[in-house]
C-alpha cells in the first residue's frame, strides 16, 4: 500500500506524450511527437504559427483526439477520457470567462459544476436542497483563499468589464486553481495583453508557480516569454519537437538552424562561409576547423561581436544605424555582399567609439556564442569545439 501511494505521489502532475500524431484530412498537424513533462515542472511549448504547439496542448487537455499515440497523466492513460475527467485545467487566451457572473462566481463555478446536484444548480430549486448552502460556504472558503493568492479578494464581487486586462487574466488562473489540477494548461494566454502588462505578468506566472509547485505546461510563440519563465522549452516546427531543454540550452547550443533562427532577441546573425583549401572557414578573426569541406553556415550571436582596431583578423563593415536600449546599443551593419549583421555594445563601448552611420568600421567575433551550421541546416559544433591552427 505505501509503494502505490508513492508511486502516486511521484506520478502526480506528470504528462507523458508518446508518438502523438494528428492529422486533418490530409494535413499532418503533429507527426510523432514525444514528451515527458516531469511533476512540478513549467514547460513551454514555443514555436512558430502552425507548428503544432496550441493542437498539442489541446490534445493533452481532451479537447482534440489525437490520430495515433498516448497521453498519460498521473500515471493514468486518459485517451479514452473526456476533458472533465483528466484532472487537468486549461487557461485560455481569450481569458472565458462568464460576463454576467462576478469574480467570485466565475471561480467558484467549476466547484459548483464538481460538487452541486443539478437541482442544487437550477435558479428556482435550487433553493429546496437544505445542503446547498452548506456546500457553498465551503465553496466560498475555497474561492477567498485562491483570492488573496492572486490578490483578488476585493474584486470579488465586481463583474469581469469592470477588471482590467491583468486583473481578468488572474480571475480565469484562479478558477483553474480552485480545481487543484494534476496540471494547469495555458494556450498563449498572455497575447491579448499589452507589452508592459505582458512583463509583469511574466513575473506573477513565475512567482505562481514558484508558489503552487504544480505542472504548467504553457503555449507561446514568444520566445522571450519562453526563456524568462520555463524550466524546460521544447521548441516546436512543423509538427515536431526540434529541440528540448533549458533555455540557456537552447540559447547556447542550438540543435540547428530553426532553433538559433527562434531563440534570441536580437536574433542570431547568419553569415553564408566557405572552407579554405585547408579545411578552415575563416571570419572575422574566427579560424574554425569544418568536419568537411563546401558551404556551412556561421552563426554568431550579436554579443559575440565587438569593435575592433583595423587590421587582418578584422571585419570591415559599414554602420547602416544604431539603436539606443538604454541599457545597450545594437549596430546594424552591412558587409558584402550586403549581408545584414548585428553587434550589441554596451553604453560605454558605444560611447568610446561614437560611430555614426555609413562609417566602416572594423570587427572581431569571439569563439563563445558562434556556431557552425551544416547545408542542412544542422548544428555542426561550437565553435570553440572546432577552431584550430591552419
Amino acid at each position: 500500500m505505501t509503494s502505490q501511494a508513492n508511486q502516486t505521489e511521484t506520478e502526480a502532475g506528470r504528462l507523458i506524450l508518446k508518438g502523438i500524431v494528428k492529422d486533418f484530412g490530409s494535413t499532418r498537424v503533429l507527426d510523432g511527437v514525444d514528451l515527458d513533462i516531469r511533476p512540478g515542472e513549467f514547460m513551454t511549448l514555443v514555436g512558430p504559427s502552425g507548428c503544432g504547439k496550441s493542437t498539442l496542448l489541446r490534445i493533452i487537455a481532451g479537447l482534440e483526439v489525437q490520430s495515433a499515440g498516448s497521453v498519460t497523466i498521473a500515471g493514468r492513460r486518459v485517451d479514452a477520457l473526456p476533458p472533465s475527467e483528466r484532472d487537468v485545467a486549461m487557461v485560455f487566451q481569450s481569458y472565458a470567462l462568464y460576463p454576467h457572473m462576478s469574480v467570485g462566481a466565475n471561480i467558484a463555478s467549476p466547484l459548483e459544476l464538481r460538487r452541486l446536484r443539478l437541482i442544487e444548480r437550477l435558479p428556482i430549486l435550487r433553493w429546496l436542497s437544505p445542503r446547498r448552502a452548506r456546500v457553498m460556504r465551503e465553496i466560498m472558503a475555497e474561492v477567498r483563499v485562491v483570492a488573496e493568492q492572486l490578490q483578488l479578494s476585493e474584486y470579488l464581487d465586481r463583474r469581469p468589464a469592470q477588471l482590467s486586462g491583468g486583473q481578468r487574466q488572474r480571475v480565469a488562473l484562479g478558477r483553474a486553481m480552485v480545481r487543484r489540477p494534476a496540471a494547469f494548461l495555458m494556450d498563449e494566454p498572455l497575447s491579448n495583453l499589452d507589452a508592459k502588462l505582458r512583463v509583469h505578468m511574466r513575473t506573477e506566472l513565475a512567482e505562481l508557480h514558484a508558489r503552487l509547485g504544480s505542472t504548467f505546461v504553457y503555449v507561446t510563440h514568444d520566445q522571450v516569454e519562453a526563456m524568462t519563465m520555463s524550466d524546460r522549452v521544447a521548441l516546436m516546427d512543423k509538427g515536431v519537437i526540434r529541440q528540448l531543454g533549458t533555455p540557456s540550452e537552447l540559447y547556447d547550443s542550438p540543435a540547428d538552424l530553426t532553433v538559433a533562427r527562434f531563440i534570441g532577441s536580437p536574433p542570431i546573425n547568419l553569415i553564408d562561409v566557405e572552407t579554405d583549401p585547408h579545411g578552415y572557414v575563416r571570419f572575422a578573426g574566427l579560424r574554425l576547423r569544418a568536419p568537411a569541406p563546401g558551404r556551412h553556415v556561421l552563426g554568431i550571436r550579436p554579443e559575440a561581436l565587438q569593435l575592433a582596431a583595423p587590421g587582418p583578423e578584422s571585419l570591415a563593415a559599414r554602420l547602416r544605424r544604431s539603436e539606443n536600449l538604454g541599457a545597450e546599443w545594437l549596430l546594424h551593419f552591412e558587409i558584402e555582399p550586403r549581408a545584414p549583421i548585428a553587434i550589441r555594445l554596451t553604453p560605454a563601448d558605444y560611447a568610446r567609439a561614437r560611430p555614426a552611420a555609413g562609417e566602416v568600421l572594423h570587427l572581431r567575433a569571439a569563439v563563445e556564442g558562434s556556431h557552425l551550421f551544416a547545408e542542412d541546416g544542422r548544428r555542426i559544433g561550437a565553435a570553440g569545439n572546432l577552431s584550430g591552427s591552419a
